[in-house]
């Protein structure tokens, strides 16, 4: 069977990956993707996609090649729910899950709030009304560290340093992060220690504090991992925002839809986590054993990944799916920004708070925001995997 081949050598993958990764999903169900030393299958219609994604015989075990080498005692601080299948990571999950369920997120939704006002009013305090101001590097990036310093507790003396890490993960930054693993691993254990001692109102308190009915908690080792996975993939907020108001802006029909109706919002976020969510693929799973997916065959061992980009503009799924619509009430299907099945991401309440809040305050507070440069000038970061802007200039 001869497949379509998405290169990841062709400059136009990284520069359209709805067109690339679309034209291959309206050819065949199972794509190669070329990546240099790392070849895989992606599944690009919306259905089988989802159907990957829940699929036991495709499991997440073999993803350890995404961190990099540490020493041997840090190895178990760094083993995340992405990297877990089955009744170990049914157990962390059914343990973690009520921290950041939508009840938790909502509680959090004023903190966020004054966050993003603190963080516009500083951008604003820098700047007279006609200079433009880097939404990237203003709101969206320190947003999510912020918000994870403010959940998690962290002292105000020691957030610049969690900043920091912030830094890293969502400037892609994936060669440093060796560098920062022992220092991050060391203020995680000792806020883990403090909350343990000090329980308070925050998410690593609730993480500590958890507990099943048979008497089962978390160890310091899984509290410490699950913080650094909220590090590692708390930064969807940021290019979220960044890519959601950009297109917005480049949509000026839906931006006023939005003024004009900010009960919208939550919807608004959905379609813009469809439309231009951050992640254009999910973390490959390995087939456990040789399998089909719509009558093409993969191996047992073989890597294979969902095409979030593509299946999320699937018209099999989706009325009109190359069209951005804020308005768009839910229907036959629901987007997979945030995957499906067990792996769920985990975060996704806390994330799509983050950006109703962030999106919802800007528009407020203001009413003139425009693109401080031509639209043809907002370009995306060349990643494969994460479509990420590296600047927003705008007039507040």
């Amino acid at each position: 069977m001869s497949l379509p081949e998405i290169d990841f050598t062709d400059p136009a993958t990284l520069t359209d990956p709805p067109g690339v990764h679309g034209r291959a999903r309206e050819r065949s169900t199972v794509a190669r993707l070329l990546i240099p030393g790392m070849p895989m299958h992606a599944v690009l219609r919306h259905e089988h996609a989802r159907a990957v994604l829940a699929d036991p015989r495709f499991e997440l075990s073999g993803i350890q090649y995404q961190r990099p080498r540490v020493d041997a005692e840090l190895e178990p601080y760094l083993r995340s729910l992405q990297e877990m299948d089955g009744a170990e990571h049914a157990r962390l999950r059914g343990l973690v899950a009520p921290a950041f369920g939508p009840r938790a997120a909502d509680r959090a939704r004023p903190r966020i709030r004054r966050i993003v006002d603190g963080l516009l009013d500083s951008a604003t305090g820098r700047v007279t009304a006609s200079d433009p101001v880097d939404l990237v590097t203003a709101l969206a990036r320190p947003l999510p560290m912020a918000v994870i310093c403010e959940l998690v507790g962290i002292p105000e003396a020691d957030r610049p340093r969690w900043h920091s890490y912030g830094e890293v993960f969502a400037t892609g930054q994936g060669g440093r992060l060796g560098e920062i693993i022992p220092e991050f691993v060391a203020d995680a254990k000792a806020a883990v220690a403090h909350r343990r001692a000090d329980p308070g109102d925050d998410l690593l308190s609730d993480l500590v504090r958890a507990r099943t009915d048979d008497g089962d908690r978390l160890t310091d080792v899984e509290v410490v991992g699950l913080v650094w996975q909220v590090v590692l993939g708390g930064q969807t907020p940021t290019h979220l925002v960044a890519n959601g108001v950009a297109q917005l802006l480049r949509h000026p029909d839906q931006l006023a839809a939005l003024r004009a109706d900010p009960e919208l919002m939550p919807g608004a976020v959905e379609e813009l986590m469809r439309w231009c969510g951050p992640q254009l693929l999910s973390f490959p799973r390995y087939a456990r054993e040789d399998a089909e997916i719509d009558g093409v065959p993969i191996a047992a061992g073989e890597a294979v990944v969902a095409s979030i980009v593509a299946a999320n503009r699937d018209p099999r799924a989706f009325d009109e799916p190359e069209t951005l619509d804020v308005t768009r009430r839910p229907g036959r299907a629901a987007h997979l920004g945030f995957a499906h099945g067990p792996h769920f991401c985990l975060g996704a309440g806390l994330a799509r708070a983050q950006a109703e809040v962030a999106i919802a305050a800007l528009l407020e507070r203001s009413p003139g925001l425009a693109l401080a440069v031509p639209a043809e000038e907002i370009g995306y970061v060349p990643d494969p995997a994460t479509w990420r802007l590296a600047a927003l200039p705008v007039r507040l």
